[in-house]
């Protein structure tokens, strides 16, 4: 028995051999040529630390050295908001007042901005957050936010979350679910949609996308393909976009929009 185990043996030795190739040609496919044919504008080692499951990182030159490597400054929790007030309500309804021009009277937006009305609080209270950090860029967004206090985004939140939005009554029948909402492609690592954004699944700081904005929906699509928005947790977007195709896109965006 030895003898079989042995260096001598020129079928076990051929055999370790090989099976050491087929692992370093394994490893190189799968950590680091698939990891950078996927990668969008990443280096070398991030597309590897991505590929072995480590948190994705996020720079922004605007931001202070020990925060631009997160992508958001937010601690994502099922209970992060905590227990609504009246009160809180309230006072967010009067600073909701300068808000109106973009996203209407109760948050129901007529023009290319998202409708802030029935989302989830901490979804709206996230994006509140990434605006103030810097984490998420917009030349109109940050100014407005600039001065708002960590109380007053989350009451913020909670007005537009109380809000009920206005559906206009199809006059036809939308088009049919798209696989990718329905079930993903798991042969792309391409998640499905409905996964996170179904109404039903209320998943803590992700956003509802029934009945939002066409032109915004694209937008912000588009952004995370590129890569300029890059404030979502562990790139889960933004590795989805960045592998969907114009066709695909457009027909999420006229699904999302028609419901």
């Amino acid at each position: 028995m030895s003898e079989i185990f042995s260096t001598r043996n020129r079928w076990f030795t051929g055999s370790v051999l090989a099976l050491l190739v087929v692992f370093v040609i394994a490893a190189l496919v799968g950590l680091v040529w698939l990891p950078r044919a996927h990668a969008s504008g990443e280096s070398l080692w991030d597309a590897i630390c991505s590929a072995a499951g480590a948190p994705g990182r996020f720079e922004n030159a605007s931001l202070p050295e020990e925060k631009a490597v997160y992508p958001t400054s937010v601690v994502v929790s099922a209970d992060m908001m905590g227990a609504t007030t009246p009160q809180q309500v309230g006072h967010g309804a009067t600073l909701a007042l300068a808000c109106t021009m973009c996203h209407g009277a109760q948050g129901t937006s007529p023009a290319g901005t998202p409708h802030l009305a029935g989302q989830q609080a901490s979804s709206l209270y996230k994006q509140l957050r990434d605006f103030k950090s810097g984490h998420r860029q917009s030349a109109i967004m940050q100014p407005l936010v600039a001065n708002l206090s960590e109380q007053d985004m989350r009451d913020l939140a909670v007005y537009y979350a109380s809000q009920t939005r206005d559906r206009p009554t199809p006059d036809r029948v939308g088009p049919a679910t798209p696989r990718l909402v329905r079930d993903g492609d798991p042969m792309r690592n391409v998640g499905a949609c409905a996964s996170c954004h179904s109404p039903n699944v209320r998943r803590p700081a992700t956003p509802t996308l029934d009945g939002m904005n066409a032109d915004y929906l694209r937008a912000q699509l588009l952004a995370f393909h590129s890569g300029a928005r890059a404030n979502d947790i562990n790139r889960q977007m933004r590795n989805a976009a960045h592998l969907l195709t114009p066709q695909e896109i457009d027909e999420l965006v006229r699904y999302y929009a028609s419901r």
